[in-house]
């Protein structure tokens, strides 16, 4: 027998009500996605039932825990923030009662590290093992990230105009003559910049479980006149679309729907599973979430981008610790298609160029 503990959250006022059920499940999920229709996929619920149960405790609290902004998704206020970090940290109290748990708490840095807190103010391409690392930091290596996903483009754009301290970006591995580096590398310097290695991660393209249209490449979504869902503009996925549409000679008007984006591998995947499209493109992570086929087009390495000067900074140095930990590699491994590629070592800029090679 095990013994499984369980938060049940109660709302005091002029009575006591539980929260429901469904409440922090859809903000954790929100936290992740950064899109109330994935959220709300992810929670088996539809978006008309989160959509009221956000605005019901908007009602009772008072206060937004949802933040929705046309063009950038769903991003959870400062009381949502709170409400998640509280339930973190009483399940986390409640998880050392159990047994099995030594080696992992073991794992952690020592208590005055927690204790004193940093903070990076991270801009990155949308990534789901990063989602996940970012609520195993503040407890585990006293390190807050304030994490804004946005297109690879735009993130290294804000850090090289030093309105964040790190970027994350991703870019394909191996040689072909569409994958050009050139505009990832424009924001980046070789002697005032460095990378720090993360993960390596497939992408492809999403498709209804089963493929029932068969399709193997993006001549097949046009020729056959699918609902095709697009990345947003300035993202490193899109702009890894657009150079394999137009190494197959393929005109971006022929493809139903190329005009139609979302702004992560999650929102892509759950509109195609949702119906709203028949085809996509993303990690194979987010289209085994939705049990959907995966055409795999291309393997990719996601780096984070920091100033050299603070490498030795006390926040980097504890973001390197957390992602060469058997924590970090817990975290990745539950992602198909990520795999740990020297995560956390320190390279130069170059190694963007060596991707080519790899």
């Amino acid at each position: 027998m095990r013994v499984a503990p369980t938060l049940v959250w109660m709302l005091e006022g002029e009575s006591v009500e539980a929260l429901d059920a469904r409440l922090m499940p859809l903000l954790r999920a929100i936290a992740v996605s950064t899109s109330l229709k994935a959220a709300a996929a992810d929670c088996r619920i539809s978006y008309r039932a989160a959509w009221g149960l956000l605005r019901d405790y908007q009602r009772k609290l008072g206060e937004p825990l949802v933040l929705l902004e046309r063009g950038r998704g769903a991003t959870l206020s400062p009381s949502g923030e709170r409400l998640i970090g509280v339930e973190r940290s009483a399940a986390r109290r409640l998880a050392r009662i159990l047994p099995g748990l030594t080696a992992e708490l073991a794992s952690a840095p020592p208590a005055e590290m927690r204790a004193t807190k940093q903070r990076l103010r991270v801009a990155a391409s949308h990534d789901l093992a990063l989602s996940a690392l970012v609520s195993e930091l503040p407890d585990r290596y006293g390190l807050s990230l304030k994490l804004l996903f946005m297109g690879s483009l735009h993130a290294l754009r804000e850090f090289a105009e030093g309105r964040v301290d790190v970027a994350g970006f991703h870019v394909p591995i191996g040689s072909r003559p569409d994958w050009d580096r050139a505009l990832i590398m424009r924001d980046l310097r070789a002697r005032r910049d460095r990378l720090i290695r993360f993960v390596d991660r497939d992408q492809g393209l999403i498709l209804p479980r089963g493929n029932p249209m068969q399709v193997k490449s993006f001549r097949d979504i046009a020729t056959k006149r699918l609902r095709f869902i697009n990345r947003q503009s300035g993202s490193g996925t899109r702009l890894l679309i657009d150079q394999m549409i137009a190494y197959e000679k393929i005109d971006s008007s022929k493809l139903t729907g190329y005009d139609t984006e979302e702004f992560t591998h999650r929102a892509v995947a759950a509109t195609v599973a949702s119906g709203g499209a028949d085809a996509g493109f993303g990690l194979r992570a987010a289209a085994a979430e939705h049990r959907l086929a995966f055409i795999p087009q291309a393997r990719e390495r996601y780096f984070l981008a920091v100033r050299a000067k603070a490498i030795d900074t006390a926040p980097v140095v504890r973001l390197v610790q957390a992602l060469r930990s058997q924590t970090f590699a817990r975290i990745a491994r539950e992602f198909s298609g990520y795999r740990l590629a020297a995560p956390g070592t320190v390279v130069g800029i170059d190694a963007i160029v060596a991707t080519e090679l790899a």
